[in-house]
């Protein structure tokens, strides 16, 4: 029964007004003084909270002595309640968004193992069309299901894979550098994008006594730069797979030039 009561307080009765509902539906038709009694309020609060749900044509009165009540049927009152919120819900989808023009999805910070993990699973059942993605073998196991949820729903998925990561769906472009990038950042990225309308960027420590974590957001032109981001690796990791022996010659065992152009010479790739 008190659930019952904290639902009718969510649809915005007050707790008299909830008691006296359920009162009157296990005996009416019943004075002030019987709903006083089985719902187990004070007499006066009874007979003003009467008065407000006859008001609101929640309660019926007869014009008889004594004044006797009535409810609506359950059906009835939860049918103008839904009708009431569906409105509510429909108006403010509408005029919100006007309130502020230059509205901007913000950034979250996504703490702990679990948490990060349930994101993740979250972006990948949001996805409809395409998942792009960062991330090591170990690490892609734990969603490896729900990724292949979403490519039998017909997305398409691209990942970078790191430590020799295989995969029996999708496209994936393997990454040489696994090891170095885990021991400069303590930890393994993960990145995802999907759809263009969300995306993650977190990290998982390789000590296991630390948290793992990030930043989730909708925020179109994060997400879009992260989206890129991974674009650019895939071009380059597959520039790399085709053209090995001709980019070699150029750059060097490890393409050791290349980085040194672009990153300087104390760059993480630069030993073997």
């Amino acid at each position: 029964m008190d659930k019952i009561i904290e639902s009718l307080k969510e649809l915005g009765l007050n707790t008299y007004e909830a008691k006296v509902y359920v009162a009157l539906l296990k005996q009416y038709p019943a004075t002030g003084y019987e709903v006083s009694k089985i719902a187990d309020i004070p007499q006066s609060r009874t007979y003003d909270t009467l008065k407000v749900l006859t008001q609101k044509q929640i309660v019926t009165s007869s014009p008889d002595k004594p004044v006797t009540y009535s409810p609506i049927k359950p059906s009835e009152l939860t049918k103008r309640y839904k009708r009431k919120m569906t409105n509510n819900i429909e108006f403010l989808d509408k005029h919100l968004p006007n309130v502020k023009e230059d509205y901007l999805e913000p950034i979250m910070s996504i703490s702990g193992d679990i948490k990060t993990h349930e994101k993740l699973v979250e972006i990948i059942k949001n996805a409809k069309k395409e998942i792009y993605l960062e991330i090591w073998s170990q690490d892609f196991k734990k969603i490896e299901q729900d990724l292949l949820d979403a490519y039998n729903r017909n997305v398409e998925i691209r990942i970078v894979g790191y430590d020799r990561l295989q995969s029996r769906f999708g496209m994936v472009f393997e990454h040489p550098f696994a090891k170095k990038l885990e021991a400069y950042f303590n930890g393994r990225v993960v990145i995802i994008a999907v759809d263009d309308k969300e995306s993650f960027y977190g990290r998982i420590p390789t000590n296991p006594s630390e948290a793992a974590g990030g930043i989730w957001t909708k925020n179109a032109d994060i997400v879009f730069l992260i989206k890129e981001l991974m674009i650019h690796d895939m071009l380059i990791l597959d520039i790399q797979h085709t053209m090995t022996e001709e980019l070699m010659y150029k750059y060097g065992n490890g393409f050791k030039r290349l980085y040194d152009k672009v990153l300087g010479v104390n760059n993480i790739y630069r030993s073997n």
